[in-house]
């Protein structure tokens, strides 16, 4: 039977050996997807597919944001191991794939993916990468967010990433946004402000106030009123703006952004780790 080169193609895709090694393959096995991976496993190729189960727990996260500002991207490069993340071609890549995102307007990790880059796509070049390196590497997170002013940060690493949105764009935010960032990167808030957190977190948290007002023995009509209590405290302490300000702690996060504009908001932020 005649092998196509689209069937070529989706094997190699599949498994991340040679185009000829997966025509031969195919054309052996009379066209038959998995009796073509076979053959290639016995021959000693390395197929991409029987990594896919390995945890990638180690990589890059890239936070980049576009000339004018107004767009930024972040993405989360996995592989197995820290020797991987730290390669020049792999954190390479992974800046490249989010230079892509932001020039292309992306909006979706399967847009992504379908990218254009070198002579194949994001996709074909994750594809190489395993067969070239023997890991699971594969593009974990990635989302895009927009705003008057969009700030960027990288923790030293490439552990962390963070993007933050304001409302405005202003000069000070040069500084302070990043400042802000950081802050974001090393506190890990739930949630802008305290409206903003979901449902989910308030009756977890609720939840467990209670249980541990009971253990201390508190009477069960002070309950709500002394969880309502430690909710108040989790929202000063994990949402953004009520956060005290890491560079200067008798003012809060929303203190900062009023003293450089009244009407400066956060829009939002994502915070993305390797994690």
């Amino acid at each position: 039977m005649e092998i196509t080169a689209s069937a070529v193609n989706q094997l190699r895709q599949k498994t991340g050996a040679g185009l000829m090694d997966c025509k031969k393959a195919l054309t052996e096995a009379a066209g038959d997807f998995e009796a073509a991976i076979d053959l290639l496993r016995k021959k000693g190729q390395k197929v991409a597919e029987l990594r896919a189960a390995r945890e990638s727990k180690e990589g890059v996260v890239i936070a980049i944001t576009s000339i004018d500002g107004k767009s930024g991207i972040a993405l989360n490069l996995g592989c197995e191991t820290d020797f991987v993340g730290k390669n020049e071609e792999f954190v390479g890549f992974a800046k490249a794939a989010a230079e892509l995102a932001l020039i292309n307007n992306t909006k979706t990790l399967d847009d992504l993916l379908a990218l254009p880059y070198e002579n194949g796509t994001i996709s074909s070049k994750l594809v190489d990468f395993v067969g070239k390196i023997g890991e699971n590497i594969s593009i974990k997170k990635f989302e895009r967010i927009e705003g008057a002013q969009v700030v960027a940060y990288i923790h030293t690493g490439y552990k962390v990433g963070v993007l933050v949105s304001y409302s405005l764009s202003n000069e000070a935010l040069f500084s302070t946004g990043k400042d802000i960032a950081m802050q974001i990167a090393a506190m890990s808030p739930v949630a802008v402000d305290k409206d903003d957190v979901p449902q989910a977190i308030i009756d977890r948290e609720l939840d467990i106030a209670r249980e541990q007002i009971k253990a201390e023995g508190k009477p069960e009509n002070m309950l709500d009123k002394i969880a309502a209590g430690k909710l108040q405290k989790f929202f000063k302490e994990n949402t953004l703006l009520n956060q005290q300000f890491v560079k200067d702690g008798d003012k809060t996060v929303a203190d900062i952004l009023k003293a450089i504009d009244p009407n400066l908001k956060v829009n939002s932020f994502v915070r993305m780790s390797l994690s």
